[in-house]
C-alpha cells in the first residue's frame, strides 16, 4: 500500500516516512505542494497510484487546500488526511468542505498517527475484501482478518500492521514449507530493502508476542535453524 507524504519540514516528513515504513508501507516523499501535485499525478499514471495521502496544510508554491481541491477534482474517494498546526475550528471547516478524511495536529505521537493510518488501511482492505487474498484464515488457534488489519483468539482482538499481515499471509499460503530470510524480506519487506538479520528477528520476536500463546514455545511461526520459518498448519 503506496503513501504520499506531503510535508515541508525534513525532519516530520523523514520521521513519518520512517513510521510508516516499519509499518509496511510504501512511502513517497514531496517537499512542497507543487511536487506532492506532480507526483500524484506520476503515480496515477504508472498505477497504482497512492492509496492514502498526508497533506501538510501550510506547504510552500501550493498550500495543503490547493492540493486537496485538485486531488478531489479526479478522485472523490481517495482518502486525505491533513497534518495541521492550526487548530482553529474555521481551518477544520474548510477542511472538511474539500473532502478531508481527518486530520493529523502536530506535535503528534507515533502511536497516533499509526492508529489513523490502520484506520484508513483497513477502509481500504476492506473494499478489496472480495479478492481470495483478503478472506480470513485460520493459523493454529489465531483467526486472521486481512481485511480488518486484525487477528482473534478467544474473543481478544490483536491488532496487526500491514507488514505483520503479510508475513502471516506468506507462511499460510505456504504452510508446511520453509521460508528463508530472504524469501521473507524479499515479499514483505520489498526487493530494494537491504537485509538485516537484526530486523527480521526484532520483527519477528514482536510479532510472536503479538500472535503466540505462549512466544517461547511456537505454534505459528516456527523458526528453521539456520533456514528461516515455517508454518506447520
Amino acid at each position: 500500500m503506496k503513501i504520499l507524504i506531503a510535508e515541508d519540514d525534513l525532519n516530520i516528513r523523514m520521521g513519518l516516512k520512517d513510521l510508516l515504513e516499519m509499518e509496511g508501507y510504501d512511502c513517497i516523499e514531496a517537499a512542497d505542494g507543487e511536487q506532492a501535485w506532480a507526483l500524484y499525478n506520476e503515480q496515477i499514471a504508472g498505477r497504482p497510484g497512492p492509496a492514502l495521502v498526508l497533506l501538510d496544510i501550510m506547504m510552500p508554491k501550493l498550500d495543503g487546500y490547493a492540493v486537496c481541491r485538485r486531488i478531489r477534482q479526479q478522485d472523490q474517494q481517495l482518502p486525505v488526511i491533513f497534518i495541521t498546526a492550526r487548530s482553529e475550528e474555521i481551518d477544520q471547516v474548510l477542511g472538511l468542505e474539500l473532502g478531508a478524511d481527518d486530520y493529523i495536529k502536530k506535535p503528534f505521537g507515533s502511536r497516533e498517527v499509526i492508529a489513523r493510518i490502520r484506520a484508513v488501511a483497513r477502509r481500504c482492505l476492506a473494499h478489496a475484501a472480495s479478492e481470495p487474498e483478503q478472506g480470513s484464515f485460520q493459523m493454529a488457534d489465531l483467526q486472521v482478518y486481512p481485511d480488518e488489519l486484525r487477528a482473534e483468539r478467544n474473543g481478544h482482538k490483536i491488532d496487526l500492521s500491514l507488514r505483520d499481515l503479510r508475513i502471516l499471509q506468506l507462511l499460510h499460503r505456504n504452510r508446511g514449507k520453509v521460508l528463508s530470510r530472504d524469501t521473507l524480506f524479499d515479499e514483505c519487506w520489498g526487493r530494494q530493502y537491504l537485509p538485516s538479520s537484526r530486523t527480521l528477528d526484532q520483527h519477528i520476536s514482536k510479532l510472536r508476542k503479538a500472535v503466540e500463546r505462549d512466544a517461547q514455545a511456537p505454534e505459528i511461526i516456527i523458526t528453521v535453524h539456520g533456514i528461516g520459518y515455517r508454518f506447520d498448519g
